[in-house]
């Protein structure tokens, strides 16, 4: 129990550092629903205790001691998480991906690189209903070679170019980057030249098509732009526990 509400307190405080107004209380007078930390936090608590929705309502009920983390005397309906989860914008997210990610420990020397997640279990009844061809998700993560925490993701449905996609990550996270590591998809002047006019580093291997490039590449540190790879472990790691949760919003 004890462990459990050590849980709920770290949901709380991470779940504070992203919202604009984290003095609200857990459910305002006069107000209709929760303060956005409560949202936060009981979305974190349900996740990494991998219960479903009827299931947390209950729990949470069960555990007065775990409601009180929350400020809470009874808990939301259950139907109330599956609308918090929906509506909370990418904007909000990413704030808690980089709160999570230098709790994590952010070193600064980054990786990214980009992976798609089957959709394979939509099943074939609701996409023939809904005209539903969507068959993977790009997902590209930024992240820390050192502590494998993800800093920042994006997702696509649509057909983009990595070297488009790694300049918006870059551009969101510049100010905390000192080395960029990407493979030849990244390749691209531009996002070089971005890299080194913010001071990061580029450790983007380019494409072998003149003599020039492959001594760029030849001169690389190695030692260095091996630690890319921790990006494939990241994605490992994903794909093993959270696949089968990943989805387009829309």
């Amino acid at each position: 129990m004890a462990s459990l509400r050590r849980l709920a307190w770290m949901c709380r405080n991470l779940a504070k550092q992203p919202v604009d107004d984290s003095d609200v209380p857990a459910a305002p007078d006069g107000a209709d629903g929760y303060a956005a930390w409560v949202q936060i936090a009981v979305i974190l608590f349900r996740v990494d205790l991998e219960k479903s929705l009827r299931e947390t309502e209950d729990y949470l009920n069960k555990m007065p001691g775990i409601l009180a983390a929350f400020d809470l005397n009874e808990a939301p309906h259950y139907s109330s998480f599956c609308r918090w989860e929906q509506q909370y914008r990418m904007r909000e997210l990413r704030r808690l991906l980089r709160r999570s990610a230098e709790q994590a420990g952010w070193s600064g020397d980054a990786a990214i690189d980009a992976s798609g997640f089957q959709r394979d279990q939509t099943s074939f009844h609701y996409r023939d209903r809904a005209n539903y061809s969507l068959q993977s998700l790009k997902t590209t993560i930024l992240i820390d070679v050192n502590s494998l925490a993800i800093k920042d993701v994006h997702y696509t449905t649509q057909t983009a170019w990595d070297g488009h996609i790694g300049m918006q990550v870059f551009r969101r996270n510049a100010e905390d980057l000192r080395v960029l590591s990407a493979d030849a998809n990244y390749s691209w002047s531009d996002l070089r030249e971005e890299c080194r006019s913010e001071s990061t580093r580029p450790l983007i291997k380019h494409r072998e098509q003149t003599p020039l490039q492959k001594a760029h590449n030849a001169r690389m540190d190695e030692d260095d732009y091996n630690q890319r790879w921790m990006s494939e472990t990241g994605f490992s790691q994903l794909k093993e526990d959270d696949g089968e949760k990943l989805r387009s919003r829309s």
